[in-house]
């Protein structure tokens, strides 16, 4: 009798040895990088796994931003130091994806320069210069694991633009 249970007993261990790596996760970002727009906003685009399946995932994108902002005339020129400012601020973006049966994440989430704090006179238009993002960070909040992206800079971003830059 105490050979059956015994038997019963490591068979029981057996079958759990196995079904227990199956139903562990292992979140972990596959890749994710960064690239700046035209627009001066900044995507980054991820793709994480080890999920499970079907996963309500949440994620996070934080970064620092600072934008200059000018005021371009008719002409295509910036006239006056005055009608030039920069804006720095933290800019953050959010989103929820479903994992799917693979359990994994592709998605994308983007950030947009901190909004300017001048208005233009009339006959001007308010065009963003330049953008530079730091400590770009992607978090999966649902599982608490982030990814560093480092900075990213747009440079001048109107160079026929006379003073603008």
């Amino acid at each position: 009798m105490l050979r059956k249970v015994m038997l019963l007993a490591a068979a029981l261990a057996m079958v759990l040895a196995y079904a227990l790596p199956a139903f562990a996760q292992n979140e972990h970002f596959v890749r994710a990088s960064g690239s700046l727009n035209n627009n001066g906003s900044l995507t980054v685009s991820f793709k994480e796994a080890g999920l499970g399946t079907n996963q309500l995932i949440n994620y996070t994108l934080t970064a620092d931003a600072t934008a200059t902002y000018v005021c371009v005339n008719r002409g295509g020129a910036n006239p006056s130091a005055q009608n030039k400012t920069t804006v720095s601020g933290p800019v953050s973006a959010s989103g929820t994806f479903n994992s799917g049966k693979n359990g994994q994440v592709t998605a994308s989430l983007t950030v947009s320069p901190p909004p300017s704090d001048i208005s233009c006179p009339p006959g001007q238009s308010l065009e963003l210069a330049s953008v530079s993002y730091t400590n770009v960070v992607l978090t999966d909040t649902t599982n608490n694991i982030s990814i560093s992206l480092g900075d990213f800079s747009s440079g001048c971003l109107l160079p026929n633009v006379r003073g603008a830059c």
